[in-house]
């Protein structure tokens, strides 16, 4: 097993790197095994929204803590790979979440401001990159804004706007990168990665995003898939158990996999 300081250091070292960071969102413990396996991953990354359908939660931050964490704390101890937890706002001591993730082994988090005022956001950011350094544990923030998700009425470019100027005063606090959410076409993408700097800007590919080879392209530093991973596989667990009652058969080629 790889030490801490390490896997935050190999985070620390993808995110710099010149190539788009693809990290394929987890949540439990099988299915970290699963892509953790595959020779591609470099990284994982729980999403919150899916660990808390896990446990028949809503999302936004109403699943506990503790439960979330014990799943979080599950999830890297099933890989050496470093693993980025999705710990939503904070659950209201930004900080303290930070310092307890790092305790259950992760060495990277989504913070998100949910546009709270602009003061408060970066307070947050702060708290959570001091968490962080107290632990002297080498940390990738990867501090959202959900201009794109909130803030409305408003243009594209004037919400790009407030995601630049939210995001640069979260890389002034310590946050490796800056996580834009929402379905962004390119010339919203430029307009990002040009107010923040090349591979600084954080995107979620959903159905009828950018390509992740443009994204590349593009200067965009990461790209990740948040619940719609999970949503993938119950998709196909939903398909499967249609079939069977259609009087059909498990599809050839199911692999075992746990």
């Amino acid at each position: 097993m790889t030490s801490i300081q390490d896997r935050g250091a190999e985070l620390r070292r993808l995110h710099d790197a010149p190539e788009l960071l693809q990290v394929v969102n987890v949540w439990d413990a099988i299915s970290a095994r699963v892509v953790a396996d595959l020779p591609d991953t470099r990284a994982l990354a729980t999403a919150s929204h899916s660990i808390a359908a896990t446990f028949g939660y809503e999302d936004g931050e109403r699943i506990p803590l503790d439960l979330m964490l014990d799943m979080v704390g599950r999830i890297a101890a099933a890989t050496d790979l470093p693993v980025s937890a999705d710990v939503e706002s904070g659950y209201g001591d930004p900080g303290e979440t930070i310092r307890r993730a790092i305790g259950v082994g992760v060495v990277g988090a989504n913070l998100e401001d949910g546009m709270r005022p602009f003061e408060t956001a970066v307070g947050a950011v702060r708290a959570a990159i001091r968490a962080a350094e107290a632990e002297g544990v080498p940390f990738a923030l990867n501090a959202r804004t959900d201009v794109f998700l909130r803030q409305s009425p408003a243009t594209d470019q004037e919400k790009a706007e407030e995601a630049i100027r939210r995001g640069r005063a979260f890389l002034d606090e310590g946050a490796t990168c800056v996580f834009v959410p929402g379905r962004l076409d390119e010339p919203t993408i430029e307009r990002l990665v040009g107010g923040l700097g090349e591979r600084k800007l954080s995107v979620i590919a959903v159905p009828g995003s950018v390509h992740p080879a443009r994204l590349q392209e593009l200067g965009v530093g990461r790209a990740s898939y948040g619940p719609w991973t999970q949503r993938v596989a119950l998709t196909a667990l939903r398909n499967t158990a249609l079939e069977l009652y259609a009087g059909g058969v498990l599809p050839t080629g199911t692999e075992q996999l746990n």
